[in-house]
């Protein structure tokens, strides 16, 4: 048999790793939230503040899922999803560092005053970077559904409850939490039936 356009080995590991690129990140999110204190006190200042030093660079990664689902099928799309993507990385980073590190550390330092101008400042630009990413997912999710059909709406439904429970609760317990399951399972959903697609799609091989 020569001719054929697809592997579905390949196709099998590229589900795999990339389920595993796009479900990790709000996996370990999610078992961090529930650890997470729900309110900072003189008590929980220094696990909140080393909590948030430890997923430092794990929030950032929850944007290359909206940006793998579309990336190489539209230009601008990518494009779009990419800047957005990095507005949620910047903006959302501020806020990590801000409430979360800074907060946590002028708290055990029995600044406590001080800490409402960094939730405050830290608020404002994580709200930035949670819109961005909404946004982003939207885009993504917009495509799959028009991509892979109905077989989609499940995990795109997913994703987007989930985008705006992080928003409203970033990783607090339970909501929170739900939320960043709701991102990994629902972009696990949206990997497999766009890929599967893309297998059924392809031309059946030819036999010479």
């Amino acid at each position: 048999m020569r001719g054929s356009t697809y592997d579905g080995g390949m196709s099998d590991r590229r589900i795999i790793l990339t389920s595993l690129a796009v479900a990790l990140p709000p996996f370990v999110l999610a078992a961090v939230g529930i650890t997470h204190p729900e309110h900072l006190t003189a008590d929980t200042a220094v696990y909140w503040r080393d909590l948030h030093i430890g997923i430092l660079a794990v929030f950032p990664l929850l944007a290359f899922a909206p940006w793998l689902v579309v990336r190489g099928h539209h230009r601008w799309m990518s494009w779009t999803v990419g800047i957005l993507a990095f507005v949620y990385a910047a903006f959302y980073t501020a806020l990590d560092v801000l409430a979360g590190i800074g907060a946590g550390g002028l708290e055990h330092a029995g600044m406590d005053e001080s800490t409402h101008v960094v939730f405050g400042l830290g608020n404002t630009l994580g709200d930035i970077g949670s819109y961005a990413f909404i946004a982003a997912c939207a885009i993504a999710c917009g495509w799959a559904v028009r991509s892979a059909g109905l077989r989609a709406l499940p995990g795109s439904a997913l994703v987007l409850i989930g985008s705006v429970l992080f928003l409203l609760r970033h990783i607090y317990f339970p909501v929170g939490v739900i939320g960043q399951l709701c991102l990994a399972f629902g972009w696990i959903a949206i990997v497999v039936v766009i890929t599967r697609g893309s297998r059924l799609a392809a031309p059946e091989p030819v036999a010479r």
